[in-house]
Protein backbone atom coordinates (compact mmCIF):
# COMPACT_ATOMS: atom_id res chain seq x y z
CA UNK A 1 0.00 0.00 0.00
CA UNK A 2 0.99 3.66 -0.39
CA UNK A 3 1.48 4.92 3.17
CA UNK A 4 2.86 8.44 2.95
CA UNK A 5 0.50 11.07 1.58
CA UNK A 6 -1.61 14.04 2.67
CA UNK A 7 -4.75 14.51 0.61
CA UNK A 8 -4.89 11.79 -2.09
CA UNK A 9 -6.15 14.31 -4.65
CA UNK A 10 -3.07 16.49 -4.03
CA UNK A 11 -0.56 13.63 -4.18
CA UNK A 12 0.63 14.16 -7.76
CA UNK A 13 1.09 17.92 -7.38
CA UNK A 14 2.92 17.56 -4.07
CA UNK A 15 5.09 14.81 -5.52
CA UNK A 16 6.12 17.05 -8.42
CA UNK A 17 6.85 19.91 -6.03
CA UNK A 18 9.12 17.72 -3.94
CA UNK A 19 10.80 16.22 -6.99
CA UNK A 20 11.69 19.64 -8.37
CA UNK A 21 12.88 20.85 -4.96
CA UNK A 22 15.24 17.89 -4.70
CA UNK A 23 16.42 17.81 -8.32
CA UNK A 24 16.77 21.46 -9.27
CA UNK A 25 20.17 20.77 -10.85
CA UNK A 26 18.35 18.97 -13.65
CA UNK A 27 14.77 20.21 -13.81
CA UNK A 28 12.52 23.22 -13.26
CA UNK A 29 8.77 23.33 -12.75
CA UNK A 30 6.74 24.51 -15.71
CA UNK A 31 3.00 24.51 -16.20
CA UNK A 32 2.07 20.90 -16.88
CA UNK A 33 5.21 19.19 -15.66
CA UNK A 34 8.96 19.77 -15.72
CA UNK A 35 11.59 20.92 -18.20
CA UNK A 36 15.37 21.04 -18.16
CA UNK A 37 16.92 23.60 -15.85
CA UNK A 38 20.00 23.59 -18.09
CA UNK A 39 20.63 25.19 -21.47
CA UNK A 40 20.00 23.09 -24.57
CA UNK A 41 21.65 23.47 -27.96
CA UNK A 42 19.73 26.08 -30.02
CA UNK A 43 17.87 24.94 -33.15
CA UNK A 44 17.88 21.27 -32.16
CA UNK A 45 14.95 18.92 -31.71
CA UNK A 46 13.31 18.86 -28.27
CA UNK A 47 12.08 15.52 -26.96
CA UNK A 48 9.06 15.94 -24.69
CA UNK A 49 7.88 12.77 -22.99
CA UNK A 50 5.10 12.10 -20.54
CA UNK A 51 2.32 10.05 -19.07
CA UNK A 52 0.61 9.47 -15.78
CA UNK A 53 2.35 9.89 -12.46
CA UNK A 54 3.06 6.82 -10.34
CA UNK A 55 5.73 5.31 -12.60
CA UNK A 56 8.91 7.03 -11.37
CA UNK A 57 11.60 7.23 -12.74
CA UNK A 58 9.29 7.58 -15.73
CA UNK A 59 8.79 10.24 -16.75
CA UNK A 60 10.30 13.18 -14.89
CA UNK A 61 13.38 11.22 -13.86
CA UNK A 62 14.41 11.02 -17.53
CA UNK A 63 14.63 14.78 -18.08
CA UNK A 64 18.16 16.12 -18.41
CA UNK A 65 21.07 16.70 -20.74
CA UNK A 66 21.32 13.87 -23.27
CA UNK A 67 17.83 12.67 -22.47
CA UNK A 68 14.40 14.34 -22.54
CA UNK A 69 13.97 18.11 -22.65
CA UNK A 70 10.69 18.02 -20.71
CA UNK A 71 8.08 15.73 -19.22
CA UNK A 72 4.33 16.33 -19.10
CA UNK A 73 3.10 14.80 -15.85
CA UNK A 74 -0.49 13.66 -15.50
CA UNK A 75 -2.32 12.65 -12.37
CA UNK A 76 -1.84 9.18 -10.92
CA UNK A 77 -2.10 6.65 -13.75
CA UNK A 78 -3.84 9.26 -15.92
CA UNK A 79 -2.40 10.84 -19.04
CA UNK A 80 -1.44 14.51 -18.92
CA UNK A 81 -3.92 16.84 -20.56
CA UNK A 82 -3.35 18.33 -23.99
CA UNK A 83 -2.76 21.70 -22.33
CA UNK A 84 -0.10 20.23 -20.06
CA UNK A 85 1.70 18.62 -23.01
CA UNK A 86 1.45 21.85 -25.00
CA UNK A 87 2.78 23.95 -22.12
CA UNK A 88 5.76 21.68 -21.51
CA UNK A 89 6.54 21.50 -25.23
CA UNK A 90 6.48 25.29 -25.52
CA UNK A 91 8.79 25.61 -22.52
CA UNK A 92 11.21 22.95 -23.84
CA UNK A 93 11.26 23.90 -27.53
CA UNK A 94 14.69 24.78 -28.93
CA UNK A 95 13.64 25.89 -32.41
CA UNK A 96 14.34 22.60 -34.20
CA UNK A 97 10.91 21.03 -33.80
CA UNK A 98 9.40 18.86 -31.09
CA UNK A 99 9.06 15.08 -30.80
CA UNK A 100 6.39 13.91 -28.35
CA UNK A 101 7.00 10.48 -26.82
CA UNK A 102 4.56 8.47 -24.73
CA UNK A 103 3.21 4.98 -24.06
CA UNK A 104 0.45 3.74 -26.33
CA UNK A 105 -2.65 4.30 -24.16
CA UNK A 106 -5.90 5.80 -25.37
CA UNK A 107 -5.80 8.85 -23.11
CA UNK A 108 -2.18 9.62 -23.95
CA UNK A 109 -2.85 9.27 -27.67
CA UNK A 110 -5.81 11.65 -27.45
CA UNK A 111 -4.08 14.33 -25.37
CA UNK A 112 -0.67 14.23 -27.09
CA UNK A 113 -2.34 14.34 -30.51
CA UNK A 114 -4.38 17.37 -29.49
CA UNK A 115 -1.21 19.09 -28.25
CA UNK A 116 0.59 18.18 -31.46
CA UNK A 117 -2.19 19.74 -33.53
CA UNK A 118 -2.08 22.92 -31.44
CA UNK A 119 1.71 23.21 -31.78
CA UNK A 120 1.52 22.68 -35.52
CA UNK A 121 -1.17 25.35 -35.80
CA UNK A 122 1.34 27.77 -34.26
CA UNK A 123 4.01 26.85 -36.81
CA UNK A 124 6.03 24.49 -34.58
CA UNK A 125 6.96 21.30 -36.42
CA UNK A 126 5.79 18.51 -34.11
CA UNK A 127 5.72 14.72 -34.43
CA UNK A 128 4.83 11.87 -32.10
CA UNK A 129 6.02 8.38 -31.20
CA UNK A 130 3.77 6.00 -29.25
CA UNK A 131 5.81 3.19 -27.70
CA UNK A 132 4.37 -0.31 -28.27
CA UNK A 133 6.78 -2.77 -26.64
CA UNK A 134 4.48 -4.93 -24.45
CA UNK A 135 4.09 -8.25 -26.30
CA UNK A 136 1.35 -9.46 -23.93
CA UNK A 137 -1.10 -6.69 -24.77
CA UNK A 138 -1.78 -7.59 -28.43
CA UNK A 139 -0.57 -10.08 -31.03
CA UNK A 140 2.21 -9.16 -33.44
CA UNK A 141 -0.31 -8.64 -36.24
CA UNK A 142 -1.84 -5.86 -34.13
CA UNK A 143 1.41 -4.41 -32.81
CA UNK A 144 -0.01 -0.90 -33.15
CA UNK A 145 -2.42 -1.74 -30.31
CA UNK A 146 0.29 -2.79 -27.86
CA UNK A 147 0.99 -0.88 -24.65
CA UNK A 148 4.18 0.97 -23.89
CA UNK A 149 5.92 -0.17 -20.69
CA UNK A 150 9.64 -0.30 -19.82
CA UNK A 151 10.54 -0.06 -23.50
CA UNK A 152 9.81 3.66 -23.19
CA UNK A 153 13.38 4.03 -21.95
CA UNK A 154 15.08 2.62 -25.04
CA UNK A 155 13.02 4.69 -27.45
CA UNK A 156 13.40 7.91 -25.48
CA UNK A 157 17.12 7.45 -24.87
CA UNK A 158 18.17 6.97 -28.49
CA UNK A 159 15.79 9.64 -29.79
CA UNK A 160 17.17 12.12 -27.25
CA UNK A 161 20.76 11.26 -28.14
CA UNK A 162 19.97 11.81 -31.82
CA UNK A 163 18.42 15.19 -30.99
CA UNK A 164 21.47 16.11 -28.89
CA UNK A 165 23.72 15.15 -31.82
CA UNK A 166 21.90 17.61 -34.10
CA UNK A 167 19.81 15.19 -36.16
CA UNK A 168 16.89 16.75 -38.04
CA UNK A 169 13.37 16.15 -36.76
CA UNK A 170 12.75 13.67 -39.58
CA UNK A 171 15.88 11.76 -38.60
CA UNK A 172 15.05 11.79 -34.88
CA UNK A 173 11.58 10.43 -35.65
CA UNK A 174 13.16 7.71 -37.80
CA UNK A 175 15.49 6.70 -34.97
CA UNK A 176 12.61 6.58 -32.48
CA UNK A 177 10.49 4.43 -34.79
CA UNK A 178 13.39 2.04 -35.46
CA UNK A 179 14.04 1.72 -31.73
CA UNK A 180 10.36 1.04 -31.09
CA UNK A 181 10.31 -1.65 -33.78
CA UNK A 182 13.33 -3.32 -32.14
CA UNK A 183 12.07 -3.25 -28.54
CA UNK A 184 10.08 -6.04 -26.88
CA UNK A 185 8.95 -6.31 -23.23
CA UNK A 186 7.09 -8.82 -21.08
CA UNK A 187 6.14 -8.56 -17.40
CA UNK A 188 4.73 -10.41 -14.40
CA UNK A 189 3.30 -9.37 -11.03
CA UNK A 190 2.87 -11.02 -7.64
CA UNK A 191 0.64 -8.32 -6.13
CA UNK A 192 -1.37 -5.39 -7.41
CA UNK A 193 -0.68 -1.75 -6.61
CA UNK A 194 -2.68 0.56 -4.34
CA UNK A 195 -3.16 4.25 -5.11
CA UNK A 196 -2.81 6.77 -2.26
CA UNK A 197 -5.93 6.70 -0.11
CA UNK A 198 -7.44 3.69 -1.89
CA UNK A 199 -8.76 0.97 0.44
CA UNK A 200 -7.55 -1.91 -1.72
CA UNK A 201 -5.28 -2.70 -4.69
CA UNK A 202 -6.40 -2.12 -8.26
CA UNK A 203 -6.18 -5.88 -8.71
CA UNK A 204 -5.16 -8.84 -6.59
CA UNK A 205 -3.24 -12.03 -7.23
CA UNK A 206 -4.00 -15.10 -5.12
CA UNK A 207 -1.32 -16.04 -2.60
CA UNK A 208 1.34 -18.20 -4.20
CA UNK A 209 0.32 -17.19 -7.72
CA UNK A 210 1.78 -14.85 -10.35
CA UNK A 211 -0.07 -12.69 -12.91
CA UNK A 212 1.51 -12.97 -16.32
CA UNK A 213 1.40 -10.06 -18.77
CA UNK A 214 -0.10 -7.44 -16.46
CA UNK A 215 -0.02 -3.72 -17.26
CA UNK A 216 1.75 -0.94 -15.37
CA UNK A 217 -1.54 0.79 -14.48
CA UNK A 218 -2.94 -2.16 -12.59
CA UNK A 219 -4.49 -3.90 -15.59
CA UNK A 220 -4.81 -7.58 -14.68
CA UNK A 221 -2.57 -10.13 -16.33
CA UNK A 222 -3.60 -12.34 -19.23
CA UNK A 223 -2.89 -15.51 -17.25
CA UNK A 224 -1.91 -16.81 -13.82
CA UNK A 225 0.66 -19.40 -12.78
CA UNK A 226 2.23 -20.61 -9.58
CA UNK A 227 5.11 -18.40 -8.45
CA UNK A 228 8.25 -19.85 -10.06
CA UNK A 229 11.80 -19.86 -8.84
CA UNK A 230 14.02 -16.97 -9.96
CA UNK A 231 15.59 -19.17 -12.64
CA UNK A 232 12.20 -20.35 -13.87
CA UNK A 233 10.98 -16.76 -14.12
CA UNK A 234 14.04 -15.81 -16.14
CA UNK A 235 13.41 -18.73 -18.45
CA UNK A 236 9.76 -17.72 -18.94
CA UNK A 237 10.64 -14.10 -19.76
CA UNK A 238 13.50 -14.93 -22.12
CA UNK A 239 11.60 -17.71 -23.88
CA UNK A 240 8.60 -15.52 -24.65
CA UNK A 241 10.71 -12.58 -25.81
CA UNK A 242 12.97 -14.69 -28.03
CA UNK A 243 9.85 -16.16 -29.64
CA UNK A 244 9.32 -12.76 -31.26
CA UNK A 245 12.59 -11.56 -32.76
CA UNK A 246 12.16 -8.29 -34.71
CA UNK A 247 11.64 -8.78 -38.42
CA UNK A 248 14.82 -9.25 -40.44
CA UNK A 249 16.99 -10.07 -37.42
CA UNK A 250 18.41 -13.32 -36.11
CA UNK A 251 19.28 -14.42 -32.60
CA UNK A 252 22.77 -15.75 -33.25
CA UNK A 253 25.31 -12.92 -33.06
CA UNK A 254 22.76 -10.28 -32.08
CA UNK A 255 23.70 -7.42 -29.78
CA UNK A 256 20.89 -6.65 -27.35
CA UNK A 257 20.36 -4.29 -24.42
CA UNK A 258 18.55 -6.28 -21.69
CA UNK A 259 16.55 -4.28 -19.14
CA UNK A 260 15.24 -6.10 -16.07
CA UNK A 261 12.83 -3.63 -14.56
CA UNK A 262 11.43 -3.66 -11.04
CA UNK A 263 7.82 -2.53 -10.79
CA UNK A 264 7.90 -1.05 -7.31
CA UNK A 265 8.51 -3.44 -4.43
CA UNK A 266 10.72 -6.24 -5.71
CA UNK A 267 14.14 -5.81 -4.12
CA UNK A 268 17.19 -5.08 -6.26
CA UNK A 269 18.83 -8.19 -4.81
CA UNK A 270 15.97 -10.32 -6.15
CA UNK A 271 16.32 -8.70 -9.55
CA UNK A 272 20.02 -9.52 -9.61
CA UNK A 273 19.25 -13.17 -8.90
CA UNK A 274 16.82 -13.23 -11.82
CA UNK A 275 19.21 -11.37 -14.13
CA UNK A 276 21.96 -13.90 -13.37
CA UNK A 277 19.89 -16.50 -15.23
CA UNK A 278 18.76 -14.04 -17.93
CA UNK A 279 22.40 -13.36 -18.76
CA UNK A 280 23.13 -17.09 -18.98
CA UNK A 281 20.18 -17.73 -21.27
CA UNK A 282 21.04 -14.87 -23.62
CA UNK A 283 24.63 -16.09 -23.87
CA UNK A 284 23.46 -19.65 -24.55
CA UNK A 285 21.31 -18.31 -27.39
CA UNK A 286 24.31 -16.59 -28.98
CA UNK A 287 23.24 -13.07 -27.97
CA UNK A 288 25.72 -10.52 -26.65
CA UNK A 289 24.28 -8.41 -23.84
CA UNK A 290 25.26 -4.75 -24.22
CA UNK A 291 25.11 -2.40 -21.22
CA UNK A 292 22.51 -4.37 -19.18
CA UNK A 293 20.18 -2.36 -16.95
CA UNK A 294 18.81 -3.88 -13.74
CA UNK A 295 16.67 -1.73 -11.45
CA UNK A 296 13.54 0.38 -11.23
CA UNK A 297 13.00 2.25 -14.48
CA UNK A 298 9.23 2.20 -15.06
CA UNK A 299 7.33 1.36 -11.88
CA UNK A 300 3.73 1.05 -10.70
CA UNK A 301 3.63 2.34 -7.11
CA UNK A 302 3.95 -0.65 -4.78
CA UNK A 303 3.31 -3.38 -7.34
CA UNK A 304 5.47 -6.44 -6.72
CA UNK A 305 6.61 -7.56 -10.13
CA UNK A 306 9.19 -7.29 -12.85
CA UNK A 307 9.46 -6.99 -16.60
CA UNK A 308 12.19 -7.89 -19.06
CA UNK A 309 12.91 -5.73 -22.10
CA UNK A 310 15.16 -6.67 -25.00
CA UNK A 311 16.37 -3.84 -27.26
CA UNK A 312 17.87 -5.23 -30.47
CA UNK A 313 20.70 -2.96 -31.60
CA UNK A 314 22.34 -1.94 -34.84
CA UNK A 315 25.52 0.12 -34.99
CA UNK A 316 23.78 3.50 -34.97
CA UNK A 317 21.31 2.58 -32.23
CA UNK A 318 24.13 1.24 -30.08
CA UNK A 319 26.13 4.45 -30.44
CA UNK A 320 23.09 6.52 -29.47
CA UNK A 321 22.21 4.24 -26.55
CA UNK A 322 25.75 4.57 -25.15
CA UNK A 323 25.90 8.37 -25.68
CA UNK A 324 26.37 10.47 -22.49
CA UNK A 325 23.28 11.45 -20.50
CA UNK A 326 22.71 13.20 -17.19
CA UNK A 327 19.18 12.96 -15.80
CA UNK A 328 18.00 12.41 -12.22
CA UNK A 329 17.39 8.70 -12.76
CA UNK A 330 19.68 7.84 -15.68
CA UNK A 331 23.28 8.95 -15.95
CA UNK A 332 26.25 7.81 -17.99
CA UNK A 333 29.45 9.35 -19.35
CA UNK A 334 30.61 12.93 -18.98
CA UNK A 335 28.06 15.68 -19.59
CA UNK A 336 28.62 19.41 -19.25
CA UNK A 337 25.49 21.52 -18.92
CA UNK A 338 25.11 25.24 -18.24
CA UNK A 339 22.31 26.27 -15.88
CA UNK A 340 19.51 28.55 -17.08
CA UNK A 341 19.42 32.10 -15.74
CA UNK A 342 16.62 33.35 -13.45
CA UNK A 343 14.37 34.61 -16.28
CA UNK A 344 14.75 31.37 -18.21
CA UNK A 345 13.96 29.35 -15.10
CA UNK A 346 10.74 31.31 -14.61
CA UNK A 347 9.57 30.77 -18.19
CA UNK A 348 6.59 28.49 -18.58
CA UNK A 349 4.72 29.49 -15.43
CA UNK A 350 0.92 29.37 -15.52
CA UNK A 351 -0.96 32.55 -16.40
CA UNK A 352 -4.51 33.45 -15.47
CA UNK A 353 -6.99 33.13 -18.32
CA UNK A 354 -8.37 36.35 -19.78
CA UNK A 355 -12.17 36.70 -19.56
CA UNK A 356 -13.59 38.05 -22.84
CA UNK A 357 -16.55 40.41 -23.01
CA UNK A 358 -20.03 38.87 -22.82
CA UNK A 359 -23.60 40.07 -23.03
CA UNK A 360 -25.66 40.61 -19.91
CA UNK A 361 -27.90 37.69 -20.95
CA UNK A 362 -24.95 35.31 -21.28
CA UNK A 363 -23.41 36.42 -17.99
CA UNK A 364 -26.78 35.94 -16.31
CA UNK A 365 -26.86 32.34 -17.62
CA UNK A 366 -23.33 31.48 -16.48
CA UNK A 367 -24.47 30.57 -12.91
CA UNK A 368 -26.69 27.92 -14.51
CA UNK A 369 -23.58 26.34 -16.01
CA UNK A 370 -21.98 26.39 -12.58
CA UNK A 371 -25.10 24.83 -11.04
CA UNK A 372 -24.99 22.03 -13.60
CA UNK A 373 -21.33 21.34 -12.88
CA UNK A 374 -21.94 21.41 -9.13
CA UNK A 375 -24.70 18.85 -9.63
CA UNK A 376 -22.35 16.72 -11.72
CA UNK A 377 -19.74 17.01 -8.97
CA UNK A 378 -22.22 15.88 -6.33
CA UNK A 379 -23.37 12.83 -8.28
CA UNK A 380 -19.81 11.75 -9.09
CA UNK A 381 -18.77 12.19 -5.46
CA UNK A 382 -21.67 9.98 -4.43
CA UNK A 383 -20.72 7.27 -6.92
CA UNK A 384 -16.92 7.48 -7.15
CA UNK A 385 -16.28 4.17 -5.39
CA UNK A 386 -18.84 2.29 -7.50
CA UNK A 387 -17.42 3.76 -10.73
CA UNK A 388 -13.97 2.59 -9.66
CA UNK A 389 -15.30 -0.87 -8.84
CA UNK A 390 -16.95 -1.21 -12.24
CA UNK A 391 -13.84 0.00 -14.04
CA UNK A 392 -11.56 -2.40 -12.12
CA UNK A 393 -13.39 -5.48 -13.40
CA UNK A 394 -11.58 -5.35 -16.73
CA UNK A 395 -9.66 -2.06 -16.62
CA UNK A 396 -7.41 -0.26 -14.18
CA UNK A 397 -10.05 0.93 -11.70
CA UNK A 398 -9.26 4.64 -11.80
CA UNK A 399 -12.34 5.95 -13.64
CA UNK A 400 -14.09 7.15 -10.51
CA UNK A 401 -10.98 8.93 -9.24
CA UNK A 402 -10.35 10.52 -12.64
CA UNK A 403 -13.93 11.72 -12.97
CA UNK A 404 -13.80 13.12 -9.44
CA UNK A 405 -10.63 15.09 -10.19
CA UNK A 406 -12.02 16.36 -13.47
CA UNK A 407 -15.45 17.47 -12.32
CA UNK A 408 -14.08 19.13 -9.18
CA UNK A 409 -11.60 21.10 -11.30
CA UNK A 410 -14.31 22.02 -13.80
CA UNK A 411 -16.68 23.23 -11.09
CA UNK A 412 -13.92 25.28 -9.46
CA UNK A 413 -12.96 26.85 -12.80
CA UNK A 414 -16.59 27.65 -13.53
CA UNK A 415 -17.02 29.27 -10.11
CA UNK A 416 -13.98 31.45 -10.73
CA UNK A 417 -15.24 32.35 -14.22
CA UNK A 418 -18.68 33.36 -12.91
CA UNK A 419 -17.11 35.48 -10.19
CA UNK A 420 -14.99 37.24 -12.82
CA UNK A 421 -18.01 38.02 -15.04
CA UNK A 422 -17.66 35.38 -17.74
CA UNK A 423 -20.43 34.51 -20.15
CA UNK A 424 -21.91 31.02 -20.38
CA UNK A 425 -19.69 29.98 -23.29
CA UNK A 426 -16.46 31.10 -21.66
CA UNK A 427 -17.51 29.46 -18.40
CA UNK A 428 -17.89 26.19 -20.27
CA UNK A 429 -14.56 26.69 -22.09
CA UNK A 430 -12.65 27.22 -18.85
CA UNK A 431 -14.44 24.31 -17.19
CA UNK A 432 -13.56 22.12 -20.18
CA UNK A 433 -9.88 23.02 -20.00
CA UNK A 434 -9.80 22.45 -16.25
CA UNK A 435 -11.54 19.07 -16.54
CA UNK A 436 -9.15 17.83 -19.22
CA UNK A 437 -6.16 19.28 -17.40
CA UNK A 438 -6.82 17.79 -13.97
CA UNK A 439 -8.51 14.53 -14.91
CA UNK A 440 -6.16 13.48 -17.69
CA UNK A 441 -6.81 10.06 -19.17
CA UNK A 442 -9.27 9.28 -21.90
CA UNK A 443 -12.28 10.48 -19.94
CA UNK A 444 -10.59 13.81 -19.24
CA UNK A 445 -9.95 14.39 -22.93
CA UNK A 446 -13.47 13.42 -23.93
CA UNK A 447 -15.28 15.43 -21.27
CA UNK A 448 -13.09 18.42 -22.10
CA UNK A 449 -14.11 18.09 -25.75
CA UNK A 450 -17.77 17.74 -24.81
CA UNK A 451 -17.90 20.85 -22.61
CA UNK A 452 -15.98 22.86 -25.17
CA UNK A 453 -18.36 21.84 -27.95
CA UNK A 454 -21.39 22.94 -25.91
CA UNK A 455 -19.60 26.16 -24.95
CA UNK A 456 -18.89 26.90 -28.60
CA UNK A 457 -22.56 26.42 -29.49
CA UNK A 458 -23.83 28.48 -26.54
CA UNK A 459 -21.38 31.34 -26.94
CA UNK A 460 -21.16 34.59 -24.94
CA UNK A 461 -23.63 36.78 -26.77
CA UNK A 462 -27.06 35.31 -25.92
CA UNK A 463 -28.73 33.29 -23.22
CA UNK A 464 -28.47 29.56 -23.95
CA UNK A 465 -31.52 28.10 -25.67
CA UNK A 466 -32.69 24.60 -26.50
CA UNK A 467 -31.51 24.63 -30.11
CA UNK A 468 -28.02 25.83 -29.19
CA UNK A 469 -27.63 23.29 -26.38
CA UNK A 470 -28.80 20.42 -28.60
CA UNK A 471 -26.45 21.56 -31.36
CA UNK A 472 -23.57 21.66 -28.88
CA UNK A 473 -24.28 18.15 -27.65
CA UNK A 474 -24.49 16.92 -31.26
CA UNK A 475 -21.13 18.51 -32.00
CA UNK A 476 -19.70 16.88 -28.87
CA UNK A 477 -20.88 13.51 -30.16
CA UNK A 478 -19.38 14.10 -33.59
CA UNK A 479 -16.03 15.34 -32.36
CA UNK A 480 -15.64 12.59 -29.74
CA UNK A 481 -16.52 9.84 -32.21
CA UNK A 482 -14.21 11.28 -34.87
CA UNK A 483 -11.29 11.87 -32.55
CA UNK A 484 -11.55 8.80 -30.36
CA UNK A 485 -12.66 6.53 -33.24
CA UNK A 486 -15.22 4.86 -30.99
CA UNK A 487 -18.62 3.90 -32.36
CA UNK A 488 -21.86 2.69 -30.84
CA UNK A 489 -21.37 -0.88 -29.64
CA UNK A 490 -17.71 -0.49 -28.61
CA UNK A 491 -18.66 -0.29 -24.91
CA UNK A 492 -17.61 3.30 -24.24
CA UNK A 493 -19.38 6.51 -23.25
CA UNK A 494 -20.30 6.88 -26.93
CA UNK A 495 -22.95 4.20 -26.30
CA UNK A 496 -24.68 6.76 -24.08
CA UNK A 497 -23.68 10.03 -25.72
CA UNK A 498 -24.91 9.07 -29.20
CA UNK A 499 -28.48 8.03 -28.30
CA UNK A 500 -28.70 10.85 -25.76
CA UNK A 501 -27.75 13.42 -28.39
CA UNK A 502 -30.11 11.94 -30.99
CA UNK A 503 -33.01 11.91 -28.53
CA UNK A 504 -32.30 15.47 -27.40
CA UNK A 505 -32.12 16.82 -30.93
CA UNK A 506 -35.28 15.01 -32.00
CA UNK A 507 -37.26 16.30 -29.02
CA UNK A 508 -36.08 19.90 -29.49
CA UNK A 509 -36.84 19.80 -33.20
CA UNK A 510 -40.27 18.43 -32.32
CA UNK A 511 -41.01 21.60 -30.36
CA UNK A 512 -40.48 20.32 -26.80
CA UNK A 513 -38.92 22.62 -24.25
CA UNK A 514 -35.32 22.11 -23.22
CA UNK A 515 -36.45 20.80 -19.83
CA UNK A 516 -38.74 18.23 -21.45
CA UNK A 517 -36.22 17.33 -24.15
CA UNK A 518 -33.33 16.87 -21.74
CA UNK A 519 -35.44 14.79 -19.38
CA UNK A 520 -36.56 12.43 -22.14
CA UNK A 521 -33.00 12.15 -23.45
CA UNK A 522 -31.67 11.45 -19.93
CA UNK A 523 -34.02 8.46 -19.68
CA UNK A 524 -32.62 7.18 -22.99
CA UNK A 525 -29.09 7.67 -21.64
CA UNK A 526 -29.82 5.65 -18.52
CA UNK A 527 -31.21 2.76 -20.55
CA UNK A 528 -28.21 2.88 -22.90
CA UNK A 529 -25.78 2.81 -19.98
CA UNK A 530 -27.46 -0.30 -18.54
CA UNK A 531 -27.36 -1.96 -21.96
CA UNK A 532 -23.55 -1.69 -22.14
CA UNK A 533 -23.44 -4.61 -19.67
CA UNK A 534 -24.22 -6.87 -22.65
CA UNK A 535 -21.33 -5.53 -24.76
CA UNK A 536 -17.67 -6.52 -25.04
CA UNK A 537 -15.10 -3.69 -25.15
CA UNK A 538 -13.05 -3.36 -28.31
CA UNK A 539 -11.03 -0.28 -27.31
CA UNK A 540 -8.97 0.94 -24.36
CA UNK A 541 -7.37 -0.86 -21.43
CA UNK A 542 -10.34 -3.19 -20.93
CA UNK A 543 -9.94 -4.72 -24.41
CA UNK A 544 -7.43 -7.48 -23.45
CA UNK A 545 -9.84 -8.62 -20.70
CA UNK A 546 -13.07 -8.14 -22.64
CA UNK A 547 -14.74 -11.30 -21.37
CA UNK A 548 -14.35 -10.17 -17.73
CA UNK A 549 -16.55 -7.13 -18.37
CA UNK A 550 -19.49 -9.05 -19.79
CA UNK A 551 -22.43 -8.49 -17.46
CA UNK A 552 -21.03 -5.22 -16.10
CA UNK A 553 -21.86 -1.82 -17.66
CA UNK A 554 -19.10 0.45 -18.91
CA UNK A 555 -17.91 2.88 -16.24
CA UNK A 556 -17.69 5.80 -18.68
CA UNK A 557 -21.20 5.14 -19.93
CA UNK A 558 -22.54 4.97 -16.38
CA UNK A 559 -20.86 8.20 -15.30
CA UNK A 560 -22.25 10.04 -18.34
CA UNK A 561 -25.77 8.81 -17.62
CA UNK A 562 -25.45 9.90 -14.00
CA UNK A 563 -24.31 13.37 -15.01
CA UNK A 564 -26.97 14.05 -17.64
CA UNK A 565 -29.64 13.06 -15.12
CA UNK A 566 -28.10 15.36 -12.51
CA UNK A 567 -28.03 18.22 -15.01
CA UNK A 568 -31.70 17.65 -15.76
CA UNK A 569 -32.50 18.51 -12.17
CA UNK A 570 -30.58 21.79 -12.17
CA UNK A 571 -29.57 23.56 -15.34
CA UNK A 572 -32.55 22.46 -17.42
CA UNK A 573 -35.34 22.58 -14.85
CA UNK A 574 -34.47 25.86 -13.20
CA UNK A 575 -32.24 28.31 -14.95
CA UNK A 576 -31.81 27.89 -18.70
CA UNK A 577 -33.96 30.00 -20.97
CA UNK A 578 -36.35 27.67 -22.75
CA UNK A 579 -36.95 28.74 -26.29
CA UNK A 580 -36.38 26.48 -29.20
Amino acid sequence: MTRLFNEPAAFADEMIEGFVASHGRWVRRVSGGVARSTKSIPDTVALVIGGGSGHYPAFAGLVGQGLAHGAAMGNLFASPSAQQVYNVAKAASNGGGVLLGYGNYAGDVLHFTQAQDKLRAEGIDCRSIAVTDDISSAPLAEKHKRRGIAGDLTVFKVAAAAAEAGYSLDAVVGIAERANDRTRSFGVAFTGCTLPGAPEPLFTVPAGRMAVGMGIHGEPGIAETDIPTADELAELLVKDLLAEVPEGLSVEGARVVPILNGLGSVKYEELFVVYRRVAQLLAEAGIEAVDPQVGELVTSFDMAGTSLTLFWLDAELEELWLAPADAPAFRRGAVTAQALDADELAAGAEQEAVIPDASDESRAAAPAVLAALDAAKAVIDANVAELGRIDAIAGDGDHGIGMERGVHAAAAAAADAVERGAGAGTTLFLAADAWADKAGGTSGALWGMALRAVGQAVGDTEAPNAAAVAAGVAEAKRSIMDFGRAKVGDKTLVDVLSPFSDALTAAVQGGASLRESWGAAAAVAEQAAEATANLLPVMGRARPHAEKSLGTPDAGAVSMALIVRAIHNTLVENTVKENA
